[in-house]
């Protein structure tokens, strides 16, 4: 699984002091360790960055590009700081990200056919996100693959993101981001990369909890045909989940319990007791929050504890 890292990102105290004092050094080392935890492609939020938006992403690309060598995803609502960014990225870029939203849709598309960059594709319009997987594959269908197609963009390079949203807010919405996951791979043959912006799953959550449920939630998506993640990659429990699932490795009780919830996933059904220990917490937690996904448990903060 291709992992598009998500930790330089203007949401941080210190990236956004780093940019806003134009100081490389946090950001090139960030850059560094999520490469040599294995992120194949960087995204770089800055932001909106209404003023300085042509000026910033230029300089955080340069900045990047100094210390590592790997594809570079520019984040930004600011259409102008993109194309800045993309002037200088020494390797095909990926633009993060165009919705169906006429006002953004067009320029963004033409921006990636004039760059030759890839875009993630939000399946959201001017209304909103659909709370339905068949609504999500309706704009991707009516609006997103045609209008990269008419552009010229390479199937290959529109990345569709069924928009993952916050479980603390929106429960009963969990399945149906993972059925649009299976809906895309449907859509055509070959079909079409996926991505999932996958820390969403948990923002608002209490802190500690954040990464299982991200892992958790990020095995149930490969289940579906999720082929990329916008991710933390040095979540080390996290890469360890991946290789599980690729490797299908059922060495040990969790690892076997990772590949038990893969397969109840991709054969929409769910694990059974009979596949846990309830003896063990590690494997309690993973099972609480996979029916807590399948909406059979209610989510609340302390939703482990009982």
């Amino acid at each position: 699984m291709l992992i598009i890292g998500e930790n330089i990102q203007v949401l941080s105290a210190r990236i956004k002091e780093a940019i806003d004092t134009r100081n490389a050094g946090y950001i090139q080392e960030l850059a560094i360790a999520q490469v040599e935890a294995g992120a194949g492609i960087l995204d770089l939020n800055i932001g909106p960055q209404k003023k300085q938006g042509h000026e910033v992403m230029p300089w955080i690309v340069e900045a990047v590009q100094e210390v590592v060598d790997v594809p570079l995803s520019l984040d930004s609502t600011n259409i102008v700081a993109i194309e800045e960014g993309l002037k200088v990225c020494k390797q095909r870029a990926m633009i993060n990200s165009a919705s169906a939203d006429p006002a953004r849709l067009v320029p963004t598309m033409t921006l990636a056919a004039k760059y030759n960059a890839r875009v993630i594709s939000l399946t959201m319009g001017v209304d909103g996100i659909p709370t339905t997987a068949d609504g999500r594959a309706a704009i991707a269908m009516e609006a997103l693959i045609p209008t990269a197609e008419s552009l010229g963009i390479p199937y290959e390079d529109i990345f569709l993101d069924p928009l993952v949203l916050a479980v603390n807010c929106n429960q009963d919405v969990t399945t149906e981001t993972i059925d649009a996951i299976r809906i895309f791979k449907q859509l055509s043959d070959p079909a079409p990369t996926t991505t999932v912006g996958l820390s969403n799953i948990s923002n608002g959550c209490p802190e500690e909890q954040r990464a299982l449920m991200n892992r958790v939630y990020l095995v149930m998506l490969m289940a579906a045909g999720l082929d990329t993640a916008i991710a933390d990659p040095l979540d080390t429990e996290q890469n360890e989940f991946i290789r599980i699932v690729e490797d299908r490795d059922e060495s040990t009780p969790i690892s076997k319990l990772v590949v038990a919830l893969y397969d109840a996933t991709a054969n929409m059904g769910e694990i059974e007791d009979s596949q846990v220990d309830m003896n063990d917490p590690a494997q309690v937690a993973i099972l609480r929050t996979a029916r807590m996904y399948f909406n059979h448990m209610l989510y609340t903060d302390s939703y482990l504890r009982f």
